[in-house]
């Protein structure tokens, strides 16, 4: 944005003109093509998602695998499907979060979570987080559109800007954050502590005027034409990016 100047010759923003504060998130469910997002409740969640994470490793208490899916969140927080239940009723009790369990319309099923959280509609900015996708999710049109939903909900819903943060050595988070159209904004260095050891944070973000081209892409990406009869995609999502304008 252009910066413009007051009376006193000094640069300031430029006017925010036309925009009125959002309303806010709501708790509802939020339904696409290859899967839905529903409020998340740990009655009705707590079975399938404890399955859907420990799919890859059945002896999910030792397992390292199993493991590894929870370093960049601080480690695993339960060790059975009774700690399952517990931690997701916290986290849906939380007020400053807003979760989703991500379902499988195939077979209605939970196989991952997500959240919106700092969410500032003073500001018209909120950011997605507390992604605890399963094995199950990995790689699949799923992961993508649970992501891509969240993301038109809050550009649809008013917001200016929506974030995305993780730990600045989170590779696969990284690479699925630019592939999603978020911008590479710096490293905040010493940002946290996490299970005691040091977290230097990465920030990504979309503002409002990219989401149309990036909105643009996603929706050609996830077009049936894109897809072959075994579901790979014919042209990545990094290529409509570019073709849109963004990503590089």
């Amino acid at each position: 944005m252009t910066p413009e100047t007051n009376d006193y010759g000094q640069p300031v923003g430029p006017e925010v003109v036309g925009w009125e504060p959002p309303a806010g998130l709501e708790s509802t469910l939020i339904s696409g093509r290859f899967c839905r997002l529903e409020p998340l409740n740990a009655d009705s969640h707590a079975a399938s998602l404890w399955q859907a994470w420990r799919e890859s490793a059945p002896e999910f208490d030792h397992d390292p695998q199993a493991l590894a899916r929870w370093t960049y969140l601080g480690g695993r927080p339960f060790n059975d499907e009774d700690g399952c239940r517990a931690w997701l009723m916290r986290m849906s009790g939380d007020p400053e979060l807003l979760c989703y369990a991500v379902v499988d319309p195939a077979d209605g099923q939970a196989v991952g979570m997500a959240a919106y959280l700092n969410d500032v509609p003073a500001d018209g900015r909120v950011e997605i987080g507390h992604l605890s996708f399963s094995p199950r999710m990995a790689g699949s049109r799923v992961s993508s559109e649970a992501l891509m939903l969240m993301m038109a909900e809050a550009f649809g819903k008013g917001y200016r800007r929506l974030e995305w943060k993780c730990d600045a050595l989170n590779a696969a988070s990284r690479r699925a954050a630019e592939r999603l159209g978020f911008r590479y904004e710096g490293i905040f260095r010493q940002h946290r502590v996490v299970a005691g050891r040091n977290r230097d944070t990465a920030w990504y973000a979309v503002i409002d005027s990219e989401w149309p081209a990036i909105a643009a892409a996603q929706r050609r990406w996830l077009a049936p034409d894109n897809f072959d009869a075994d579901g790979h995609q014919r042209q990545g999502l990094a290529s409509l990016m570019l073709a849109q304008g963004q990503g590089g």
